[in-house]
């Protein structure tokens, strides 16, 4: 089967052109610039008009909470999945604090089983470090996981690494990447303290910064870089919130220590906790204008590597309450793209940025096989957007199973019109083809 998407500003490797992408099975076979004044002789079977969209490589969303197996009252494979598509997202990487946790090999298999007859995207499943399970990170296979998750610091779901001992036989023994949540839990438990004896045992929600502070992080990534450095092993620096924490990476060096910003710290500062509550409540949390300012400054500047979601669904009933009691997190996996396209279209980034960001940059730092590119031989992972379509996020169109998102009531001039994965439209204009069943990714 051969697919020719034509007509379509094709954005890719820093540059922008109107151009076809021609598909045969999963791959693709062609990328070709238009001529001036030429129409393009290639014969298909079937022809996809592009004309005034944007066509790019599929979205690699590298940091994702699936909840699948054991947390599936808030989402599953499935619906998240589907979400992703419907985003543009064409690959994913899923988070261990499952239940149970992905910790062990054969915990890491069952996810494996499970993606393998509900992923209707790509996927792939970090590996979870612990105090205690060093010893397994030699069995892994480096080319079926992306890397080793390490929660330092700081977690839910009790996969706390804090014994300096754990930690140096995680960076020593590490074959893979380790990506690292930085927050100082000893720093943490002090401020929630010393807020709840001034606020209750609740504080309200605008606290949240002030527990899960700028100083937790810095200390908790301070230690990270000190660790990566010594044991020369490649980190990448999830979720990063500060200002001070840009300040210690390296600019444009993806193959050491890299930083992840997402979404949700680009869209949002503390003072929309007035406005959203515990529907913006992450850890790390939320925080100033200044240091928004400076993730958005670090997106140019080439400090910050990749852009990613935290995807973190919770059932609305979990998000009621203040900082002790409304659970840490958001859905944004369907709505990344949109949002990352206003912040083009507010002249943050460009659009070829853009996608070095959600398409590229992943598959570089992680090493991922013939995808986040469009390239001949590349497997045909495409979004397709158009500009200038303006809509709105309503419940209706949530497909997360959570059926919620911090984003509801506002209006995108950017719309996903089809999700090509493997060659395969997954998604085209509000309908996901729930029967195809994605590949494994596959790295190094």
């Amino acid at each position: 089967m051969r697919t020719i998407i034509e007509g379509g500003t094709i954005v890719n490797e820093g540059k922008a052109f109107v151009g076809s992408v021609v598909i045969e099975g999963d791959r693709i076979v062609a990328v070709i610039p238009k001529q001036e004044g030429s129409s393009f002789p290639i014969e298909g079977e079937e022809r996809v008009d592009a004309t005034g969209c944007y066509v790019l490589p599929g979205i690699i969303d590298d940091h994702v909470h699936f909840r699948e197996p054991g947390l599936t009252a808030k989402a599953d494979i499935d619906s998240e999945s589907c979400a992703a598509a419907a985003g543009g997202v064409t690959s994913y990487f899923d988070m261990p604090n499952t239940v149970p946790q992905t910790t062990t090999l054969e915990a890491l298999e069952e996810k494996q089983l499970l993606a393998a007859t509900k992923s209707h995207v790509n996927y792939a499943f970090f590996f979870g470090a612990t105090n205690d399970n060093a010893e397994l990170l030699a069995q892994l296979d480096p080319h079926s996981i992306p890397g080793v998750k390490l929660f330092m610091g700081s977690s839910t779901g009790n996969m706390l690494v804090d014994r300096d001992e754990a930690l140096e036989r995680i960076f020593s023994l590490s074959p893979l990447p380790i990506m690292v949540h930085c927050e100082d839990t000893s720093i943490i438990n002090r401020n929630m303290e010393a807020i709840k004896q001034r606020f209750g045992d609740d504080p309200d929600v605008r606290f949240h910064s002030v527990i899960r502070s700028m100083e937790a992080c810095m200390e908790s990534t301070r230690k990270a870089i000190e660790l990566a450095v010594t044991h020369s092993v490649q980190m990448h620096i999830a979720h990063v919130s500060t200002k001070e924490e840009l300040e210690m990476i390296p600019a444009d060096c993806l193959h050491v220590i890299t930083a992840e910003a997402t979404v949700g710290h680009l869209l949002f500062s503390f003072v929309d906790y007035e406005r959203l509550g515990a529907r913006i409540k992450v850890n790390p949390s939320i925080k100033s204008v200044i240091d928004q300012e400076a993730l958005r400054q670090g997106l140019r500047d080439g400090r910050i590597s990749v852009v990613a979601t935290d995807h973190a669904p919770h059932l609305l009933e979990q998000k009621q309450g203040g900082c002790a009691k409304a659970a840490s997190g958001m859905p944004m996996v369907q709505f990344s793209l949109p949002a990352m396209l206003s912040l083009v279209d507010e002249e943050v980034l460009t659009i070829e940025r853009m996608v070095e960001l959600m398409a590229h940059n992943p598959a570089i730092i992680f090493g991922v096989q013939q995808r986040g590119f469009l390239r001949e031989g590349y497997k045909a992972d495409i979004t397709i957007v158009r500009p200038h379509s303006p809509w709105t996020v309503t419940k209706d169109v949530i497909l997360s199973k959570c059926k919620w998102s911090p984003l509801e009531g506002r209006t995108f001039d950017w719309r996903v019109e089809k999700t090509f994965c493997n060659g395969h439209l997954v998604y085209h204009n509000g309908v996901v083809d729930r029967g195809y069943i994605a590949q494994p990714i596959l790295f190094r």
